[in-house]
């Protein structure tokens, strides 16, 4: 489809079946003496970061402040961004596969954007708490690319803008129940830490949260649209069913797929029990094109939520969009007496990033970037199968356009057995283990991945560029060992701990 990242649809069964072969067997890790070389890379070439961060520890939970951030064996600290680049404070150059978490589609730092947003801050500064022209130019923007878009409020976060959604869904329809997909993530609100990375987890990962909070919250089996179906027949006798919430690619950025048709099944469920779709479009708007996913799929969903794209990778950047008569409903003030979903947000769609998205969007369109970088995701995709094939390994490589995975452990999808929890648990530490690993290795080797199974490409990753990350993926590969590919090893004897 032209002017989308995605130049066709993977075998999203053929992925499926190759990460449950992957899933099957025990881990194939880097070699001990591989790991001990890495680990060394960090000892000694990043060594003002180790202390950085030591003394990080001290202030700050962790010693960062974004999960993102988080590296083994310790995070390095970022002094540049250019491009396709990131440099730490120890000068050592990085190929950046992160941008910023998948917002920064025309490379990091774009600087006919970074102009703009000089010469605002020289005149207007970041912020006003009053209206600001580029409020307007950008809602106009987002809804003449995405039609179903036909109202935009700016807000702080993807998290902002998921509560909000849930708010409206709920006041417009009067049901109560929100189905998500199991394993995705819609923001750390109360109602949303709810089957977090691995279907069937539920609520595992609510601590601090009381119950009551999710008790309307469910989740279904990503591509299992007869579960969907039970549930919201099941939800008629029971509330009704506010809201599905989907990622349109799948849960965690694609990282579980989804079946091309499953999105069009979505809708005429939502349409048959009188339920409302949200597109969760965070990393997916504009990124997979200037239509976003909606546009790609040729859904029209009710609501749309954004996050970090539409400030252009700069701070305070999420919103929520949608059908007019919804979207309506966070008019404040406007008409007394109306039942509306209250939301607020002082530095919400601040001068900066409503000036930083509309000049973003514009160079989008003018630069086609969105096809750019999908294609670069096709040729490192198609790279790392080549290398995965050439080396005899089981790791699994697919991509959505420019948003890239790559599968070495296969963390994420253990299927949870509630009568051995405990030995799932442990499956999971090991394999979440080998995949920290896995990523010190590709950072040691100058690539910066996110957590070590996703990358993202963007208008500035060149053939160049790609051919010399291929290598240095190559390199790790090298050091892989086999052992438990030529022993007969049981799956649950992975032969590592963590």
């Amino acid at each position: 489809m032209s002017g989308y990242s995605i130049s066709k649809w993977h075998d999203t069964d053929a992925v499926y079946e190759q990460i449950n072969k992957l899933i099957s067997m025990p881990l194939i890790p880097l070699k001990r003496e591989a790991v001990t070389k890495y680990m060394e890379y960090f000892e000694t070439q990043c060594k003002k970061s180790k202390d950085m961060i030591t003394e990080a520890k001290q202030y700050i939970p962790g010693g960062v402040q974004h999960n993102l951030a988080f590296n083994h064996p310790f995070p390095l600290v970022f002094t540049k961004a250019e491009g396709a680049y990131l440099y730490d404070m120890d000068g050592n150059q990085y190929i950046d596969f992160l941008q910023a978490g998948g917002p920064t589609v025309l490379g990091s730092n774009y600087e006919p954007v970074r102009e703009k947003v000089i010469e605002l801050l020289n005149t207007c500064g970041p912020v006003t708490g009053l209206f600001h022209e580029y409020e307007l130019k950008l809602a106009k923007i987002i809804n003449k690319h995405m039609p179903a878009v036909e109202m935009f409020r700016m807000l702080g976060s993807g998290t902002e803008s998921v509560m909000a959604a849930l708010r409206i869904a709920r006041l417009a329809t009067g049901h109560k129940k929100i189905i998500k997909l199991g394993g995705a993530y819609h923001g750390w609100s109360d109602q949303m830490v709810y089957g977090l990375h691995i279907p069937g987890t539920r609520g595992f990962e609510a601590h601090g949260i009381p119950g009551n909070c999710r008790k309307h919250t469910q989740e279904v089996f990503p591509n299992d649209i007869d579960a969907l179906e039970r549930t919201m027949k099941l939800n008629k006798l029971r509330g009704g069913t506010a809201a599905v919430i989907l990622e349109p690619v799948g849960p965690e950025s694609g990282t579980r797929p989804m079946h091309k048709e499953y999105n069009h099944q979505v809708r005429q469920l939502c349409d048959k029990y009188g339920a409302l779709l949200i597109f969760d479009e965070v990393v997916t708007g504009f990124r997979l094109g200037l239509g976003g996913a909606q546009g790609y799929f040729n859904v029209k969903p009710d609501l749309t939520i954004f996050g970090k794209v539409v400030a252009g990778g700069y701070p305070s950047a999420g919103g929520l969009g949608g059908r007019r008569d919804l979207i309506n409903h966070l008019a404040a003030g406007l008409e007394s007496g109306k039942k509306r979903a209250y939301c607020g947000g002082t530095l919400a769609a601040n001068p900066l990033s409503s000036l930083a998205g509309y000049y973003t969007i514009k160079e989008l369109e003018r630069t086609n970037a969105a096809v750019i970088a999908g294609q670069q995701g096709d040729k490192i995709t198609k790279g790392l199968q080549d290398l995965i094939k050439q080396y005899d390994l089981p790791y699994v490589a697919y991509n959505q356009g420019s948003i890239c995975h790559l599968e070495t452990s296969a963390a994420m999808f253990i299927k949870l057995k509630y009568t051995s929890i405990k030995k799932c648990l442990g499956e999971i530490k090991a394999r979440k283990f080998m995949m920290e690993e896995m990523g010190a290795a590709y950072m040691a080797e100058g690539l910066v991945t996110l957590a070590g199974s996703r990358l993202y490409t963007s208008m500035a990753t060149t053939d160049e560029i790609v051919d010399e990350a291929l290598k240095r993926f190559e390199n790790v590969f090298k050091n892989v060992d086999r052992s438990n590919l030529l022993n007969d090893v049981e799956p649950g004897n992975m032969g590592q701990t963590a």
